[in-house]
């Protein structure tokens, strides 16, 4: 069955959905979410039908399924301000309330034959099938979870902080970029030690375990040449094995990214602030007011985000870390350095950074791009740590990255 709507038709056999010949990238859950709401709209949709029909009936907060109904209405082009598209019912649920016009497939087939009579294609891949979580173990037997999707040249994204290959994916803060690229190339993301899917329970956690687990995962997969993702801390890590493995990484990618940690930086303030602050972080697991010391935390990510939007990465890092394996994370981070290993990258790379960033200053990512040999530099115009994909900055760094791998295609 073929369901249309406004400018959309959503295609529940082929799990597509269209606006006009265009086939947009939805997480798998997201789909879920608007077809079910499209079926049952001649009624009230409570919480607890999308939990039984979406989650199989398993737990699901409250701020989980509120960030579904905003990256639904987001794909649909709809806003909870407007709710032309999907209403809120206040204690009741929510209804899906535009027009819709039911097509059958061969109906569909012949619609879309008169909008395109000489079969051009958008340049977009259909549907975003369901990725499968693998492991692989580390020479010092640790099991890292692995997800590969998408089709086309390799592009591998190294672990950082706030990485879950089963979640990730389906959070709408950052669903919309990981779909995008699945939709031109093998994108391949794992879960670093003590975080994610992976080995929670760890004992080392710093740059050479970041590099080694990097190295397990290449190695596992058999890839040859590939691009390299590197966002916050991993944009170090990647700086690391492209020097180390030269051969292997053809293009660099960095965002938001350092060549050293507070801690290497020679400034004890600063250091003294960046141990306290990620000290108390390891409370913000507990209830009360632990739970308020994340939403901060997360606040400084995304200064420009809603409430709803810091929600998003507080779910996020909540489903990634514990508590103590966050603290090692910090200790790692904080002391990162590789600043020698600047001038010695061969990979063609780009780097990003937005201009008021408040986590890392603008300033590491300029260093970055001066000291690595012809390297593009793109300021990105946001406050934001962690970029939200209604912001000019996201379409901006999405549409360098594109171009800068477009020869990768």
């Amino acid at each position: 069955m073929i369901y249309v709507f406004e400018h959309y038709s959503l295609d529940s056999d082929r799990r597509e959905l269209r606006r006009g010949a265009e086939t947009l990238p939805v997480a798998p859950q997201i789909f879920d979410v608007l077809e079910y709401l499209i079926r049952n709209r001649d009624r009230v949709v409570t919480n607890d039908d999308l939990i039984a029909a979406v989650w199989s009936g398993r737990i699901v907060s409250e701020s989980t399924l509120s960030s579904c109904i905003s990256a639904v209405r987001q794909v649909v082009g709809d806003s909870g301000e407007q709710q032309c598209l999907i209403r809120t019912m206040p204690r009741k649920g929510y209804r899906f309330i535009a027009q819709v016009r039911e097509n059958s497939v061969a109906d569909d087939e012949l619609d879309a034959t008169a909008r395109n009579p000489v079969g051009l294609t958008s340049g977009t891949t259909s549907g975003h099938p369901k990725q499968a979580v693998t492991f692989c173990r580390t020479k010092d037997g640790i099991n890292l979870a692995v997800a590969s999707v998408g089709h086309g040249p390799s592009l591998l994204r190294v672990a950082h902080f706030g990485t879950n290959i089963e979640y990730d994916v389906e959070n709408p803060l950052t669903g919309p970029l990981l779909q995008r690229l699945a939709v031109r190339f093998r994108l391949t993301r794992y879960d670093g030690r003590g975080g994610g899917l992976s080995d929670r329970n760890v004992a080392e956690i710093s740059l050479t375990t970041f590099v080694g687990d990097l190295e397990t995962v290449v190695d596992s997969l058999a890839l040859e040449r590939f691009v390299l993702l590197g966002m916050h801390g991993a944009a170090a890590v990647s700086i690391a094995y492209a020097v180390r493995h030269p051969h292997r990484v053809r293009k660099l990618v960095l965002y938001g990214g350092y060549a050293q940690g507070h801690d290497r930086q020679g400034s004890a303030g600063a250091a003294e602030a960046r141990k306290a602050l990620l000290n108390a972080l390891r409370s913000g697991w507990d209830p009360g007011e632990g739970a308020v010391f994340l939403r901060a935390f997360s606040s400084l990510w995304l200064p420009s985000g809603t409430a709803e939007q810091v929600r998003w990465l507080t779910d996020l890092i909540r489903v990634s870390h514990s508590g103590e394996q966050s603290e090692k994370w910090g200790v790692a981070v904080r002391n990162i350095d590789v600043v020698d290993l600047l001038p010695k990258v061969e990979a063609p790379t780009i780097v990003f950074h937005c201009i008021r960033d408040h986590l890392v200053p603008f300033d590491e990512g300029r260093r970055l791009a001066c000291s690595i040999p012809n390297a593009r530099f793109v300021p990105l115009d946001s406050d934001n740590h962690a970029l939200l994909s209604d912001e000019p900055a996201w379409a901006k760094f999405v549409g360098e990255t594109e171009a800068f791998l477009a020869d990768e295609n």
